[in-house]
């Protein structure tokens, strides 16, 4: 049986500026200290049994999230992968801004241990205090959602001793890219494609094209169906949900799908389409509410989802929601690009403004609160 490694001593960890992760923390020690599965969700970290298993919870933005089992072998491959990839040493210090129930802030803490680094849990604490505790980390694991937040609480800052920042859970736009270069200057930024039930899958750098999400990351073998559906095979995959019901498409050749489409180019790089689950139609014209988000962002929303209202004459109607006050020339700007992007069918009915958007653990808007708060406005759609 193959075991995360013991931690390296507990001084070499952060918890937070009040220390407010130190249970957790304490939890995800304990398991790896006694060699026993770990358990992480909405309540923490626990340990589930004498096997090496690690069980988390699928991101749940767009419905219910699931309990995925997987092998600590899965993770222990790929954590190889990034310590030849990034150059990582012990000398290096970790740091994650979600909560240690999400898998990709455990991922990135057990990665931390498991390689004998430092790490810092910096869930819950405020923007500016995560970028003063950043100053002394090299490397970050964040979501796009994140790293946004990040970026709207700078004030100039500038953390040079981060080496290495990767960005997983979304796609970053032009802006925020450019502004991470300014705050994190001597670090390389690495954006990688994948999920709870697969690992990564992608793995994008500065030479990637932009929209891109990358090329197969090591050891993962990739395949579009004719439809863009993409099929992935690695040593990295889980082994399945814990509750019954419907499980993940997989074939019999050992490749599966979660239900993401795409294209390749003739280079290998993927560019992502959307969720098959989120391509919706308006005006008898299929539109993926992910490639809304990506216009959005890139046309300056930030941190903004896009819903799919019930309507009567055109199937649905376009909500977009946005961080921040109301603005106008904002709001203009959003339709503009999405009707330059996407066409007319894309352009918001509606755009309305939250103080903040709902997150999930995840780091990601919670979409299924957000369509519940502004389910009454479908009655006059």
């Amino acid at each position: 049986m193959t075991w995360f490694a013991p931690p390296p001593d507990a001084d070499a960890i952060a918890c937070g500026a009040r220390g407010q992760n130190r249970a957790a923390v304490a939890s995800l020690l304990a398991c790896l200290h006694r060699r026993q599965a770990i358990h992480a969700g909405p309540q923490g970290v626990a340990a589930a049994g004498p096997q090496p298993w690690v069980f988390c919870q699928s991101s749940g933005s767009s419905g219910r999230a699931k309990t995925i089992r997987r092998s600590q072998a899965s993770w222990i491959a790929s954590f190889q992968v990034n310590r030849a990839l990034l150059g990582i040493t012990s000398r290096d210090r970790y740091a994650v801004l979600g909560e240690l129930g999400h898998s990709l802030a455990l991922y990135a803490a057990v990665e931390a241990l498991h390689l004998g680094c430092g790490l810092m849990v910096l869930a819950g604490d405020s923007p500016r205090a995560q970028l003063a505790a950043l100053a002394r980390a090299t490397v970050l694991y964040a979501t796009p959602t994140q790293l946004r937040r990040l970026l709207l609480a700078a004030r100039g800052d500038t953390l040079a001793g981060m080496a290495q920042v990767i960005c997983g859970g979304g796609k970053l736009d032009a802006a925020c890219r450019q502004g991470l270069t300014g705050l994190f200057p001597n670090a390389a930024l690495r954006e990688f494609y994948g999920a709870s039930e697969t690992s990564f899958i992608t793995i994008a750098d500065d030479r990637t094209p932009p929209g891109s999400v990358g090329r197969a990351y090591p050891g993962v073998e990739m395949q579009l169906a004719p439809d863009g559906g993409i099929w992935v095979r690695s040593p990295y995959l889980f082994d399945g949900y814990t509750e019954p019901g419907p499980q993940i498409a997989r074939r019999a050749d050992g490749f599966v799908s979660v239900g993401d489409l795409g294209r390749l180019d003739g280079q290998g790089y993927l560019s992502l389409r959307g969720r098959a689950s989120r391509v919706v139609t308006i005006a008898d014209r299929n539109l993926c509410l992910d490639e809304v988000e990506a216009v959005l962002a890139a046309a300056g929303a930030g941190v903004c989802a896009a819903l799919a209202l019930p309507d009567a004459q055109r199937g649905h109607a376009l909500l977009a929601v946005v961080e921040g006050p109301e603005n106008p020339a904002l709001a203009r700007a959003l339709r503009r690009a999405c009707r330059d992007e996407l066409g007319d069918h894309a352009v918001p009915r509606w755009i309305r403004h939250l103080p903040a958007l709902p997150l999930l653990a995840s780091g990601k808007p919670d979409l299924v609160a957000l369509a519940a708060h502004f389910a009454p406005m479908a009655q006059g759609a």
